[in-house]
């Protein structure tokens, strides 16, 4: 398993891959579906081409515009829940949704 800091996100996001995705989301009590890791695959794109974790209204957008949505894959947030599975650093002062 990769470095994680204290709250349990990647130190740094080059280090993740699926496996990590997949233990960071059991140990979130989320079962990964074709549409979590099509949210997932979004956002380590996003990254990959920016450098930075992208914000909620951008993976909504992607999901189709449906705010709730995003929220119904990831019930305890866009910060607690996608970023750390999908491998971002915590993100810190922005919105998250």
């Amino acid at each position: 398993m990769p470095e994680i800091d204290e709250e349990g996100y990647l130190i740094e996001p080059l280090d993740w891959n699926e496996k990590v995705a997949e233990e960071f989301a059991r140990k979130e009590g989320i079962t990964l579906t074709d549409e979590h890791w099509d949210a997932i695959r979004f956002m380590r794109e996003y990254y990959a081409e920016h450098q930075v974790a992208p914000d909620a209204r951008f993976v909504m957008r992607h999901l189709g515009g449906n705010r709730n949505r995003l929220f119904e894959l990831f019930p305890y947030g866009y910060v607690k829940q996608t970023c750390k599975i999908a491998g971002m650093k915590r993100p810190r002062a922005w919105s998250t949704g």
